[in-house]
């Protein structure tokens, strides 16, 4: 009987611990519902980040293109390796990481952000005041 309840209390307290983000995600197009890049999001010092590791590409486009309307230090630099989340931390007792931001390489906009994990699914939130969009990337094993 110890041994089931063991089982049991450990399976609850594992199932309540949030979900990490660090991994590999495929970003969708949400006009086109087509891939458009992988993004793999690390943990370094109790915050979490994310790079662009790859990009999807038709074949007349720049395979490695640049940001040309990235703000600051990021302004013409590779897509390819740029850091697009930064700053990202896991709110205690929730499975939301809050207080960082993303940047919008294509647009050169850098938003509040909210992530979290849905369904294995990882909910992207950029956000300026009350005006938001939502994002689904999905879990990437490539």
């Amino acid at each position: 009987m110890k041994v089931v309840f063991l089982a049991l209390f450990t399976l609850i307290v594992t199932s309540l611990n949030a979900q990490s983000i660090a991994g590999q995600w495929k970003t969708i197009d949400d006009e086109t519902g087509k891939p458009r890049s992988i993004v793999e999001i690390e943990e370094r010092d109790g915050k979490f980040y994310g790079k662009i590791v790859k990009l999807f590409r038709e074949p007349g486009e720049e395979q490695d293109p640049i940001c040309e309307e990235c703000p600051g230090k990021k302004k013409n630099q590779k897509i390819i390796g740029m850091e697009i989340i930064t700053d990202m931390e896991l709110v205690k007792g929730e499975n939301v990481y809050e207080d960082g931001e993303i940047l919008d390489p294509e647009s050169g906009n850098v938003y509040d952000c909210k992530l979290w994990i849905e369904d294995g699914k990882l909910m992207v939130r950029g956000y300026v005041m009350f005006l938001y969009r939502t994002q689904t990337w999905l879990p990437y094993e490539g």
